[in-house]
């Protein structure tokens, strides 16, 4: 393989090696989508486990595999699987070891993906655990960021709402640090801050951090800007809830100011927190950062499985 982990748990075991592999191999089927190369992962199955709901996540892995040519076994909900008579996670990880090539899971509790791969002798990704780690979507942000912007180095980011929660957030930090020299803007309500130690951690990574709650006054100096869902699920009463949902909505009138080469993100779904007057803007690509994760998955299937092109 030309990866260095098995397993792909957390966005911390990716290196900056891995992350110009698998996207130099995303770019590949990102171009070549119609070629008869898609025959790569003939006779392997992959299993989609989704103890959450989830559109863009599972629907790319499972189509990815299936472009590659090979096959999946799902579940939905977790509601048909023997976790709901007690089975424990790491026994469910040993059994599908015998029935699949590689397996996708998403599951509401933190570190769930780990515990299902202890025993695991086939690949495991983790496509959420709780509000702790999303790698493959960082992976497939970061790919957006470069085809957009053509660098990876010095820019402007901005990340708005869910701080404290959002997967997606901690783990396209972890990413982005690899990087050099930029500017986060941390653009939330103050009871969804980043925690202390990853500001802290950033900042000595040689970035500067600058945590604000205006929007619009930060917009016009930022090359991205990742808004996120404020997550009522993560939320332990609807009142605390109600309290910060819509704090941010990005609407068209707020982009007159703009760089002309901003590029506005979401990992989605969304709710409230765009417009959707915003959508044919020219600087709104969430809708081709979702449609990139197809390509960023059949990477991470075709390199985690060992399938050369």
């Amino acid at each position: 393989m030309n990866i260095s982990f098995r397993h792909l748990l957390s966005a911390d075991q990716v290196t900056q090696e891995d992350i110009q592999a698998i996207c130099k191999k995303a770019s590949f089927f990102h171009h070549n989508t119609s070629s008869s190369i898609f025959d790569l992962a003939r006779g392997k199955i992959l299993a989609s486990l989704f103890f959450e709901p989830s559109t863009r996540t599972r629907f790319a892995f499972e189509a990815a595999m299936q472009k590659l040519g090979g096959n999946i076994i799902t579940l939905e909900s977790g509601a048909s699987s023997s976790t709901k008579k007690g089975e424990t996670l790491s026994d469910t990880g040993r059994i599908m070891s015998g029935y699949c090539d590689i397996a996708v899971i998403r599951h509401p509790q933190k570190n769930s993906a780990t515990e299902f791969a202890k025993h695991a002798t086939i690949p495991v990704i983790n496509a959420g655990d709780g509000s702790n780690q999303h790698p493959s979507q960082s992976l497939l942000d970061i790919y957006t960021i470069n085809h957009f912007h053509h660098r990876l180095d010095e820019l402007s980011i901005g990340i708005i709402g869910d701080l404290k929660f959002s997967r997606t957030v901690k783990s396209l930090v972890q990413l982005l640090a690899f990087y050099k020299r930029h500017t986060f803007y941390l653009i939330s309500h103050p009871s969804l801050k980043m925690n202390t130690e990853t500001v802290a951690w950033l900042k000595k990574c040689g970035h500067q951090v600058i945590e604000t709650k205006s929007l619009q006054d930060t917009l016009p100096l930022l090359d991205i800007a990742y808004m996120t869902r404020v997550q009522e699920e993560r939320f332990d009463t609807k009142e605390s809830y109600d309290a910060v949902k819509n704090h941010y909505r990005l609407e068209r009138a707020h982009l007159t100011h703009a760089k002309p080469t901003l590029t506005i993100l979401h990992p989605l779904p969304r709710i409230a927190e765009i417009a959707e007057d915003v959508d044919t803007h020219t600087s709104a690509k969430y809708f081709d950062q979702a449609q990139f994760g197809l390509y960023i998955r059949m990477a991470l299937i075709s390199e985690m499985l060992g399938l050369e092109i």
